[in-house]
C-alpha cells in the first residue's frame, strides 16, 4: 500500500462537507477490520483508508491546515500503513471501570509482547509492539499500543486458505480468537489479495 501524501487529504473545508459520507464508508471499511480478543482486548487492524480518517480526524479536530503541520500528521500516522508483507493494528486495553483499568494495566504488563498471529500450522507470528515509542513503564502496561505481525512469504501463501487466529498468552490474560471469512478476506487485501 502506498504511504498517503498531502495530495491525498482533503482541505479542512472539503473535509467538512465530506466528511459524513467519508466517515460512514470508513467505520463500514473497519467493521470486518475489528478482532477482539477475549472481552478486554481490541485489535484495529489499519490500512491505507483507516490511517487517511485518523490523519483527516486530527487535521479537523486540532485545525491545521499548513504544510509543516500536514506533513507532521502524515509522518505520525503512515507508519501505519502496512507495506505488502505485514499486518498493522492498533491494540486497545479496554476495561471501563478507571480502578479496574488501573489495577488491569498492572497486571498486564507486557501483554503488547505477548500477542501471535496464527497462521493455519505455519510457525506462530508474534507481535514487534511500539516501535515508534515505549509505551510502557517498568511496572503498567498503556491502554493503547501499535503492533506489526511481519510474515514471510509461507505466512502469506497460506493466508487465504489456511485458519487465522489471534492469541495471547500472557501469565493474566489467555484468549485465542479464530478470524471470521470477512475479516481474513479484509485482511488479505493487505497483502494485495
Amino acid at each position: 500500500m502506498q504511504k498517503l501524501t498531502p495530495n491525498d487529504l482533503y482541505t479542512l473545508e472539503g473535509y467538512a462537507r465530506e466528511r459524513p459520507a467519508f466517515r460512514a464508508r470508513v467505520l463500514e471499511h473497519k467493521k470486518n477490520r475489528i478482532v477482539h480478543l477475549g472481552d478486554h482486548l481490541t485489535l484495529v487492524f489499519e490500512d491505507r483508508l483507516t490511517v487517511q480518517y485518523q490523519i483527516q480526524e486530527m487535521l479537523r479536530v486540532e485545525r491545521i491546515f499548513e504544510t509543516d503541520g500536514i506533513a507532521a500528521e502524515l509522518d505520525a500516522y503512515n507508519p501505519l500503513i502496512p507495506d505488502g508483507r505485514n499486518l498493522k493494528a492498533t491494540m486497545l486495553i479496554e476495561y471501563p471501570d478507571e480502578q479496574v483499568r488501573a489495577r488491569k494495566l498492572i497486571e498486564l504488563h507486557g501483554i503488547e509482547h505477548r500477542v501471535a498471529l496464527h497462521v493455519g500450522t505455519l510457525a506462530p507470528i508474534i507481535a514487534i509492539a511500539d516501535e515508534d515509542l515505549d509505551r510502557s513503564t517498568d511496572t503498567k502496561t498503556s491502554a493503547v499500543h501499535f503492533l506489526r505481525f511481519e510474515l514471510d512469504p509461507k505466512h502469506v501463501a497460506a493466508f487465504t486458505t489456511a485458519e487465522i487466529a489471534l492469541a495471547t498468552d500472557h501469565p493474566a490474560y489467555h484468549a485465542r480468537q479464530v478470524l471470521s471469512t470477512p475479516t481474513r478476506a479484509a485482511l488479505a487485501a493487505d497483502f494485495g489479495y
